[in-house]
């Protein structure tokens, strides 16, 4: 049995389902015999306080609650449930479909210690099942040799990174910038922050070739109780020069975090940090007018086509509409045209006046090099120093930091 939990003649019960109905979760039932066999069991909601303080309870190493729609209702008495089965030592496998972020989000606050969407994703259960049979084991020693000083008074300057259309390059831009930032610190120190905020499909970890940590998550799930030890524990180092939270290692509801949680981790970074660079979903969420607030800088990525065109005028409509600050935005042209190609420079021009913005930022194309050193998770200074690409944004990080170092003599 590859779960890790223990096999006898006439199995104890290590592992229990509680829901409404289990057969209303079919794939539920299959994934628990593959991965169990016989030794598990089913309860009811109302069942399982009652079944926990019981003899046969003692083996219980992990329940599986399956909700829908329906059982939001009795969110309460599933609160009770987590409650109690901590108390006993029992983790928690929350399992739901057609469920509102909201009710996830008090249930993983409440103690829950994975979440899995049905119809369940192959496998998934069975890794969930091994992650929580890990955390039984003696702690790995720290990985993270940088810890966060106690009452630092930093105000770092925070830098965002939002692409208005896939591919136009944002996480390549949030981690090369943060990295050529981090380069030109002379502390010893790493004082450059990254912070990957794509929830589902951040790829800051590919890019720097960092594991993706359960212990994010559970930083996200109460920031109310963040001090500089858990946010230190949640960070990992790259290179001894830059300190970054990777995106959680499980696909999450992008509003499972609210923009509270959001002011508290990043309130946290720019206290420790000179630099934040946060890298951001695509889409708008509750918290993307936290960002757009706090940012010091707010790069929007585009390229020259009419999804980017289409996309930026939706996003102007919306923050308008709003009474938001649109022109906050700096936008950054990805792939533009070489300084000979007067046609797409052309092209450049007429795309702004038609749009009513100012292109700031033009990068240029890095070619094949940008996506090889992103699948080998090196920064392009470290695997292609001389690529154009690489040349542009070590002068905005010149730029970025002598501002800085301005505004800190000033205020000096």
């Amino acid at each position: 049995m590859s779960s890790g939990l223990p096999q006898t003649d006439t199995p104890a019960i290590v592992a229990c389902t509680i829901s409404r109905d289990v057969q209303n979760f079919d794939l539920l039932i299959e994934d628990m015999e593959a991965a169990l066999g016989e030794a598990w069991g089913d309860l009811g909601f109302s069942e399982a306080l009652a079944f926990f303080a019981q003899p046969e309870a003692e083996t219980l190493q992990f329940v599986a609650m399956a909700m829908d729609a329906q059982d939001e209702d009795d969110l309460t008495l599933m609160g009770e449930i987590i409650a109690q089965a901590h108390a006993k030592e029992i983790k928690v496998i929350l399992i739901a479909e057609d469920v509102t972020p909201a009710a996830l989000h008090s249930l993983l606050r409440q103690g829950a210690d994975e979440f899995i969407p049905y119809p369940l994703p192959e496998q998934e259960l069975q890794a969930a099942i091994d992650r929580l049979s890990a955390e039984d084991k003696p702690p790995e020693p720290d990985t993270n040799p940088h810890q966060l000083k106690s009452g630092s008074r930093r105000e770092g300057a925070l830098i965002a990174c939002h692409g208005l259309a896939g591919g136009t390059g944002s996480t390549t831009l949030a981690v090369n910038l943060a990295w050529e930032l981090a380069e030109l610190s002379k502390s010893k120190e790493p004082r450059v922050c990254l912070l990957d905020f794509d929830m589902q499909y951040g790829s800051v970890s590919t890019y720097l070739d960092l594991p993706r940590r359960e212990v994010v998550m559970e930083m996200l799930s109460e920031t109310e109780s963040l001090d500089e030890e858990v946010f230190g524990q949640a960070l990992l180092p790259f290179q001894d020069k830059l300190q970054v939270l990777t995106a959680p290692s499980d696909m999450i509801p992008l509003e499972i975090i609210t923009p509270e949680d959001v002011e508290r981790v990043i309130e946290m970074a720019r206290s420790h940090f000179d630099f934040v660079v946060v890298d951001l979903p695509h889409t708008l969420v509750q918290w993307s007018e936290t960002i757009l607030h706090m940012a010091h800088v707010y790069f929007a990525m585009i390229e020259l086509d009419m999804r980017s065109a289409q996309n930026i005028l939706r996003l102007k409509r919306a923050l308008q509409s709003e009474g938001l600050p649109f022109d906050k935005l700096r936008f950054a042209l990805n792939r533009a045209p070489k300084f000979t190609d007067l046609s797409g420079k052309s092209r450049v021009k007429r795309m702004a006046d038609s749009l009513g913005i100012s292109i700031e930022l033009l990068l240029p194309d890095g070619g094949k090099p940008v996506l090889q050193s992103c699948d080998h998770g090196l920064p392009l200074a470290l695997s292609n120093p001389k690529n154009p690409l690489r040349k542009e944004i070590a002068k905005l990080a010149q730029s970025l930091h002598e501002l800085g170092q301005a505004e800190a003599d000033a205020a000096a």
